[in-house]
């Protein structure tokens, strides 16, 4: 149930000035201006009640070009058990076959008692949207999320079964159905009108795929003029056991609840018939009911758990390998998981652009150099257990391809650290975790054309305690932040940039063992998401109170 905002909407009116004033990202966003604190509104209540705001997020939504644009519905069911919605998706009609954008929306609703639940949609095998859900209040929640999904159209130009799942369990206890609605609206126009820079497509322009492909039992075979190949994974630990939590499991002998033999580092790999072909840090979601505190995350997610990202792996390297037309084994694996220990999720797009004008683009993959994977748990027993965790690794694969317009050879380096300090108390009354996790990748791309290159570095950081004090009182403090600057560059000058933060800040507590009214329940989460870069500013700022939005600032 939708309830007011009770503080206004401030727009702030500072521009962006790091490219003018020749200071770095992080030094402009110092500048923005920050409006003064505001006492908090005489309606927050003095602690959770039945009802609180829909659920928000601070991110921005999906920009949306003007024009004719086609609507189509994809999905529209009720969830109440692990039984998928099946049906058939048909092109938009009005809006020709070529788009400069394609923006996916779900609209969800919600009542009564659940638990977060873990969903995805495919579209003719493609799963092209992976989200979690909120946990209602007993009056009723309503929240929506949109997705630029411009890169699947490739799928969207024919009919195609489609298939979404968003496993729930209804009972006496359970009683929240999920009710959700799919759109897809279609923009008219080239999408080579859009193109840009991108972090998602490191190195290139951002024009869409020719091809969207998936994995037939555990194989691939791309087009054999591929040009560019690039894999997608959506990764993510959940299905309620201790890969959930991943971050959080300790090696023997620590007397922890959540084993892993090697202890918490995780890392994604993606193989090449055996042979490894990329590597990534795993994003640590904490979904609406982590940390033992849904009060976290009534009213705003943690970053990404409604639009769960699919990691990226630029496997152009491998094309003279892959173009041969024989279907090659494609493998995705997760380190450090216990062996036989279920948990992860992770399937596989593969985006494909084609060469026009060559039947057959030839190639070589010339470097293939992987470090040493380092993974160190050492636990330290005492009143307060402690287990210290460091791991990384490194990856550089390189290869050429003839194509049409000459010879282009990429270059992939990728380079993988994970830092962590566990610490925790007999009976885990207390459970603290001080963890960071940084990707950083560069892609070359050079062909006739100076070389172009374009490093992301990705870092995500998780800060926060449970104590269980006198009482039963459990109180969780928890800090989480998402982390990216982009830069591009081309015969030496920086030609785009970008620098993304979205750091979100909770402290709830409430009783345990005893009746839902009896809780006592008090909570504070801010989020703040800041997007600085080349083409342009966004900046806003969410504070919710015992479930009453309390902040909703804008700057730039």
């Amino acid at each position: 149930m939708k309830r007011r905002i009770v503080m206004s909407m401030l727009a702030g009116a500072t521009l962006l000035a790091s490219t003018l004033l020749g200071t770095s990202p992080a030094r402009a966003a110092e500048t923005v201006a920050e409006p003064a604190a505001e006492a908090q509104p005489a309606d927050v209540p003095a602690e959770f009640g039945s009802d609180w705001h829909d659920p928000i997020t601070a991110a921005p939504p999906v920009a949306k070009p003007a024009g004719k644009a086609c609507q189509v519905t994809v999905a529209e069911a009720q969830f109440r058990d692990f039984t998928p919605y099946k049906g058939t998706y048909t092109p938009p009609r009005g809006c020709g076959d070529r788009w400069s954008k394609v923006v996916l929306r779900m609209d969800g609703k919600v009542k009564g008692r659940q638990f977060d639940r873990l969903g995805h949609l495919h579209v003719g095998g493609v799963e092209i949207f992976r989200t979690s859900t909120p946990e209602p209040s007993s009056d009723g929640i309503e929240w929506s999320v949109e997705k630029d999904v411009t890169r699947y159209s490739d799928t969207f130009r024919r009919g195609q079964d489609v298939e979404m799942l968003i496993g729930n369990v209804v009972d006496d206890t359970y009683t929240g159905i999920i009710d959700v609605m799919v759109t897809l609206t279609f923009y008219a126009g080239d999408p080579a009108s859009t193109s840009g820079l991108s972090a998602s497509t490191p190195g290139r322009p951002t024009t869409t795929p020719d091809r969207v492909l998936t994995l037939q039992d555990g194989t691939l075979t791309t087009p054999r003029n591929s040009e560019r190949i690039v894999a997608e994974v959506y990764a993510t630990g959940s299905g309620g056991g201790c890969e959930e939590f991943w971050y959080l499991s300790a090696p023997d002998p620590a007397p922890y609840s959540c084993k892993a033999a090697g202890g918490p580092y995780r890392e994604v790999q993606i193989k090449v018939d055996g042979r490894l072909a990329g590597i990534a840090a795993p994003f640590p979601h904490v979904w609406t009911g982590g940390w033992s505190n849904p009060f976290l995350w009534y009213v705003t997610p943690g970053p990404r758990a409604f639009d769960v990202k699919p990691i990226e792996y630029d496997l152009t390297p491998f094309a003279g390998i892959l173009n041969d037309g024989r279907p090659h084994h494609v493998e995705v694996s997760v380190v450090g998981v216990p062996e036989g220990q279920s948990g992860w999720s992770a399937p596989v797009n593969v985006l494909v652009w084609q060469d026009a004008k060559c039947a057959h683009v030839t190639g070589k993959l010339t470097t293939h150099r992987a470090g040493d994977l380092a993974n160190s748990s050492t636990y330290t027993p005492g009143s307060e257990h402690r287990v210290d965790t460091e791991g990384g690794h490194r990856l550089t694969v390189a290869g050429y391809v003839d194509t049409s317009h000459g010879r282009v050879t990429t270059t992939v380096r990728r380079s993988l650290t994970n830092t962590s300090a566990h610490r925790w108390t007999d009976g885990e009354n207390l459970d603290a975790l001080d963890a960071t996790w940084a990707d950083d990748q560069s892609v070359t791309v050079d062909g006739r054309r100076p070389a172009r290159t374009t490093r992301t570095q990705r870092t995500y950081t998780m800060d926060g305690s449970i104590t269980i004090g006198a009482g039963d009182r459990l109180r969780t403090v928890l800090t989480l932040g998402d982390r990216a600057a982009v830069g591009t560059t081309q015969a030496g000058r920086r030609v785009a940039w970008s620098w993304l933060d979205d750091t979100v800040e909770g402290d709830a507590s409430w009783t345990l063992n005893v009746p839902r009214d009896q809780r006592h329940a008090v909570g504070t989460t801010s989020e703040r998401y800041r997007l600085y870069g080349s083409d342009g500013c966004y900046d806003r700022l969410l504070t919710s109170v015992q479930g009453v939005l309390t902040e909703d600032r804008r700057g730039c």
